[in-house]
């Protein structure tokens, strides 16, 4: 069971009388089902009278999570965004109850300061709890080895989804389930969603459709501005409009946090000086967004943008399309691949672009190596030598705090295991199903090193996600969108604006268009000013609308 004290709090009979506000009182009986798993999340329920039990069920049978008695309340995160229900919610003991739906629930917890936290805090606390106890839906059987196991653990995990995982090198659970659904090791990574539906190396958005991570997502519906990308600064405009009043959609390829969400630790961000893990920060952004009822799309991405009439509108996955009087593109940039010809036959098989705990997990007591010269690698190093014996961080400048933070490089040099090698480059990768071996080039002797490795994380350089933008919107030499002083009058030009005034600061040579975070040229590559970048866009964007 759930046994947090802190996550089922009593309310008091006076914050039941103005929760009682909010919704309408409702006699219930015994073995009434309020709520069923992997039904829409419609309505959340506060105890007044009788017992409710909050179960999961799983085939035939079913386990207790957690027992509401009068004064407490049912709910957690996925009520927010309108998601499936993860559990069932049956009455053991006769009674009353308070039904409150969602957009009823935003308004409390924007306009109730008290009531507000209370329900906000106890509904983050069950969702870690959910997955730190592995109360989910999802039963995850994969292998170590296989990287498609991995791609679908991190997007599980970042988008916040408790799943249990097993094993095929380590449980002897894992054969068992899948004879149990009928299926084999053939066809690993398999997936099993709320005990019914069969997954077989699912894509990303077959494992959101059928967790229904957009079932309440209108997409018919204008909207006063589209942000493309739910990273930091995505995630900041989403925040900031939908606290001032506009209708906002957030369209996420993947999961919220952008490149910040793999990082293992961000301790130059302010207001966290004991340091904040990018996921963390990622999902803190992401409810808020939600409590202000911002809708975020996840898992789906964008394939173009209408630039010739306005509204906008963007077409995502699947051929539907999504209107915006106002556009945000926050896509941010991946990182860049290396110029090694068999580079995507270790990728996830030895070779990572991020270093959360996922990845730690496969190199523990082994060495590794680090490719890139900036903060996101230099906190990697960090973090992956706590479990790795030793760790090989390669730079190709001869400088490492040319682009990287004092306070890394100083911990850096105080970290024993942490070997670093300057004007040093990957020159080849071997191996057969898993990296073995990596050849290091040394630029300024051009002598080749050999060294026996499995894991690489590589977090080098930045390449903008702006090919779905198709000619609509400037660029720079290197693919990023110019905004605003650095757009010519030749650009201008070029692209027929026809408005008296200039681009505000942030917006593109689209009218109403903005480009924030790192997928802005001249950005500067901080989370601190993507999020600063992402707010101020926000007060431009009302100007356009007042136009």
């Amino acid at each position: 069971m759930m046994d947090n004290p802190a996550a089922f709090p009593t309310l008091t009979t006076e914050q039941l009388a103005r929760v009682a506000r909010f919704g309408r009182t409702r006699a219930v009986a015994v073995d009434d089902v309020l709520a069923e798993a992997g039904a829409r999340y419609l309505h959340i329920y506060v105890v007044k009278g009788g017992r409710i039990e909050i179960t999961q069920p799983w085939k035939d049978t079913e386990q207790l999570i957690a027992e509401l008695k009068p004064g407490q309340f049912s709910g957690e995160v996925s009520f927010l965004s309108g998601r499936r229900m993860l559990v069932r919610l049956r009455v053991v003991e006769p009674g009353e109850v308070i039904e409150i739906d969602r957009d009823a629930l935003l308004e409390m917890v924007q306009t109730d300061s008290e009531l507000g936290d209370l329900f906000m805090r106890s509904f983050i606390l069950r969702r870690i709890e959910l997955i730190e106890k592995n109360f989910g839906d999802v039963v995850l059987v994969g292998s170590m080895h296989s990287p498609q196991t991995l791609r679908i653990k991190e997007f599980l995990t970042r988008n916040g989804h408790p799943y249990t995982y097993l094993d095929l090198d380590r449980d002897e659970a894992a054969t068992e389930m899948l004879e149990q659904f009928h299926t084999s090791v053939d066809y690993v990574p398999v997936m099993i969603c709320r005990g019914q539906v069969i997954l077989r190396n699912p894509t990303n958005e077959e494992i959101a459709d059928c967790l229904g991570f957009n079932v309440s997502i209108d997409e018919t519906q204008m909207r006063d501005v589209i942000i493309v990308g739910a990273g930091p600064a995505g995630l900041a405009a989403a925040v900031y409009a939908a606290s001032e009043g506009l209708d906002v959609l957030v369209v996420e390829s993947s999961a919220p946090g952008g490149q910040a969400g793999s990082s293992s630790k961000i301790e130059n961000y302010l207001g966290f000086p004991t340091g904040i893990s990018g996921l963390e920060l990622a999902n803190r952004a992401y409810t808020q967004a939600q409590k202000f009822g911002a809708d975020v799309m996840v898992a789906k991405t964008a394939k173009s943008i209408t630039c010739d009439r306005t509204p906008y509108s963007i077409e995502i996955d699947g051929g539907s399309r999504v209107a915006g009087r106002a556009i945000i593109i926050a896509a941010g940039a991946e990182y860049r691949k290396l110029p090694v010809h068999n580079l995507s036959q270790f990728e996830n098989c030895g070779v990572y672009y991020a270093a959360t705990r996922i990845e730690a997990q496969f190199c523990g007591g082994e060495s590794i190596i680090v490719v890139g010269g900036g903060n996101s690698a230099g906190q990697a190093a960090v973090f992956l030598a706590q479990t790795a014996t030793r760790v090989f961080l390669i730079c190709r400048s001869s400088d490492l705090g040319k682009s990287m933070s004092r306070y890394l490089v100083r911990r850096i040099e105080e970290t024993a295991n942490i070997e670093v090698k300057l004007n040093t480059e990957v020159d080849s990768f071997h191996g057969g199903d898993h990296l073995e071996r990596v050849g290091l080039r040394n630029k300024v002797t051009h002598e080749i090193e050999t060294v026996n490795v499995r894991h690489v994380f590589l977090m080098t350089g930045a390449i903008p996600n702006t090919k779905w933008l198709d000619g609509c919107v400037t660029l720079d030499a290197k693919g990023f969108i110019k905004t605003g002083p650095a757009l010519t009058p030749e650009d201008l030009l070029a692209k027929e604006w026809r408005l008296t005034r200039k681009p505000h600061l942030l917006e593109t040579s689209l009218r109403g268009v903005f480009a924030v975070g790192d997928v802005r040229a001249d950005n500067v590559k901080r989370v601190a000013s993507a999020v600063g970048e992402g707010s101020i866009a926000i007060a431009f964007v009302h100007q356009v609308l007042n136009e």
